[in-house]
């Protein structure tokens, strides 16, 4: 996914507006602003207001939480505007500085895909902003029923050449009365470069209010058959969340003395 680069459309034209005399003057006439409302659907633009409102998301630069695994918490720090990113352990780093992925591991000790990994859960938390993002095509998506309550949804595609994978899809469903996000539903595709119809479900409905955002505090994970959703799973909880307008030195996410750059493993 791609970081939105611009988000507000300014149009200035001039006009010659002749004066009382034969010379004229050239009058600048007032900046017509295009809303970002103009790019989504109705439904769509009506979530991301419940959650806060995309101006105030695009307003804010640092966000942090930490992810509390038993055996290696880890923070996680997002540059909103570059999408630079860093996930700090006590064993081991990993981040992006912007063109490159890193991982800095002196004891081999992580055993995951760094380069697919370092900015995954910041993708899950940040929804669903991160459905704004520049690249993205809606279509309809039917209801998703859960213990017989219908929830509507948007089908969530992407242009050819638009992030790790342009044929990931998603699915948000919401709630229909506060219109705060319910349910995600997600292929990933970049193992094999090949769509699929296997969606997994993640529910939404733990929230906390950052900065005037409203972000998950956990998601959870669900089984499932198809689009009928089973019971739950597992449940990832974001601690120590916080969201700020100031930014991080660039020093911070560049890869550090006795980092490697990493690429994504194919399976």
């Amino acid at each position: 996914m791609k970081k939105t680069t611009i988000l507000m459309i300014f149009l200035a034209f001039v006009a010659c507006k002749p004066s009382s005399k034969k010379e004229q003057v050239e009058v600048p006439e007032p900046i017509e602003e295009v809303t970002n409302k103009t790019k989504y659907p109705e439904n769509m633009a009506k979530v991301f207001e419940a959650h806060g409102g995309l101006e105030l998301w695009k307003s804010m630069r640092t966000l942090s939480f930490v992810l509390p695994n038993p055996e290696a918490p880890e923070t996680h720090t997002i540059d909103l505007w570059s999408r630079k990113d860093r996930v700090d352990t006590e064993k081991y780093s990993m981040g992006f500085d912007g063109e490159k992925a890193w991982l800095l591991d002196p004891d081999k000790s992580y055993k995951g895909d760094a380069a697919f990994y370092h900015n995954l859960m910041f993708y899950f938390y940040g929804m669903p902003f991160v459905l704004a993002d520049e690249g993205i095509v809606y279509g309809h998506a039917e209801d998703l029923v859960f213990e017989g309550k219908h929830y509507p949804g948007v089908k969530i595609s992407y242009n050819v050449g638009v992030g790790a994978s342009s044929k990931d899809e998603y699915f948000i469903h919401f709630d229909p009365e506060t219109y705060q996000m319910a349910w995600l539903g997600y292929t990933v595709t970049y193992r094999t470069g090949e769509s699929s119809d296997n969606f997994r479900w993640i529910r939404y409905r733990d929230w906390q209010r950052l900065s005037g955002v409203l972000l998950p505090q956990t998601i959870t994970w669900h089984n499932y058959e198809g689009r009928n959703i089973l019971d739950a799973r597992n449940t990832v909880t974001f601690d120590e969340a916080s969201l700020s307008n100031k930014p991080k030195p660039d020093s911070f996410y560049g890869k550090p003395e006795g980092a490697e750059f990493v690429e994504i493993k194919k399976s």
